[in-house]
């Protein structure tokens, strides 16, 4: 069996007839893409410019569970192992990305990073500049460079003078750097909610929990039904509709935590999907310790000033450190910005099986935050996007051996 890793000095090959479809990237977008091309008998070969596949959930912090379920998060071609129970834990998500790129074969290239994507002089394909000054040339691109790709952290006025303990949520680990200190997170996704409760569960003195804008929140699962599969039902419903179920659930499931600074918020919930890409936090012990003040909320964070960190509307407050939960950005620009192709914050004007018009053969995976399930979607566009590419640039693709 050939190894799912190879030489970090990919061929180029010499005539258009004999090209590559190159994926960037080799986390689940990118090798659930490759696997499907190769089920169609075409080559693709991904290009990872980490060590391994996987590497951005190689960092997330310790606790870290898929917060969908193993059933309805594996990609195509490979189950998720029934061992690694209903939410699949960080180690074994890493385990499975490995044994999926080994399972299938996957031409997977380590250690290379592109740095930008251009049309060949002929047009007949895509021009890839990597590492080492390596130019190759293949007869179609996926861009699969993830939806986290880049800390983001706000411009805060005062920050870059800051002297106290600073870090963003993508080089927290755990909590017992932070056992019995004053520590405030700043954020309320997913990542800052689950941080928050790592925290109070590792013993940290206290707590605080700084909210700009109030989330939905929604139970992981209810008497074993999880948030996803309804997720799954409503997804193409007309999204007002959808706003108006989520109100009556949301009350019957979410204790009102308005007293504790947490109000239910006033716009609709797959609203704010659509319109913000905000999924809803998935409680996983948030609501409990906002309830019994383990977490305490408060205002958005406006500046850094004199060693101290101010708040919206209130004193400033001196925490021993504090968290960024404040997402990440997609750092598209110097990749693909010269071809068009984003739009509004750096985002593709295409995700899946459609290709810009102006950029045919270039396709893009993973830059949108799906209410169903990441992964569920990715698994789903990867083969949307190998029937793309097979039926419009078939014709150019170095095809595998029979």
């Amino acid at each position: 069996m050939a190894d799912s890793t190879v030489s970090a000095h990919p061929a180029e090959p010499t005539h258009h007839a004999e090209r590559p479809v190159y994926v960037i990237g080799g986390g689940p977008g990118g090798l659930a893409t490759a696997y499907a091309l190769r089920a169609k008998g075409l080559r693709a070969v991904v290009l990872e410019r980490s060590d391994h596949v996987g590497a951005s959930w190689r960092r997330h912090y310790d606790r870290l569970h898929l917060h969908t379920t193993r059933r309805l998060s594996a990609l195509p071609g490979l189950p998720m192992p029934r061992r690694f129970g209903r939410w699949v834990a960080r180690d074994d998500v890493v385990r499975y990305l490995e044994k999926y790129a080994e399972y299938h074969e996957l031409e997977v290239v380590t250690g290379v990073e592109v740095s930008r994507v251009e049309g060949t002089a002929d047009g007949t394909g895509w021009l890839l500049h990597a590492t080492g000054g390596r130019e190759l040339t293949g007869a179609a691109v996926v861009v699969a460079t993830g939806y986290n790709h880049t800390p983001r952290i706000p411009d805060w006025p005062g920050r870059a003078t800051y002297s106290g303990e600073f870090l963003h949520a993508g080089d927290y680990r755990n909590a017992k750097p932070f056992a019995d200190r004053d520590v405030l997170v700043v954020g309320v996704g997913n990542t800052g909610a689950e941080i928050a409760v790592d925290l109070v569960e590792g013993g940290a003195a206290r707590v605080r929990l700084s909210v700009r804008t109030a989330p939905h929140i929604c139970r992981r699962s209810t008497a074993g039904w999880s948030a996803q599969q309804t997720a799954i039902l409503v997804r193409r419903l007309p999204v007002r509709l959808v706003d108006r179920l989520a109100v009556p659930l949301a009350k019957l499931s979410v204790p009102d935590l308005s007293a504790q600074g947490l109000p239910r918020p006033d716009t609709g919930l797959y609203s704010r999907v659509v319109e913000e890409g905000a999924i809803p936090v998935q409680d996983v012990g948030l609501i409990d310790a906002v309830r019994r003040g383990r977490v305490e909320v408060v205002s958005a964070v406006e500046s850094f000033e004199d060693g101290k960190v101010v708040l919206a509307g209130g004193g400033p407050i001196s925490p021993d450190a504090v968290i960024a939960a404040t997402g990440y950005t997609r750092a598209l620009d110097d990749l693909v910005g010269h071809l068009d192709v984003l739009g509004a914050h750096g985002m593709p004007v295409v995700n899946g099986a459609r290709t810009p018009k102006n950029a045919p053969g270039l396709y893009f995976t993973g830059f949108v935050t799906p209410i169903s399930g990441t992964f569920r979607e990715l698994a789903a566009d990867a083969e949307k996007i190998a029937k793309a590419i097979a039926k419009d640039t078939g014709c150019q693709v170095s095809r595998l051996p029979a």
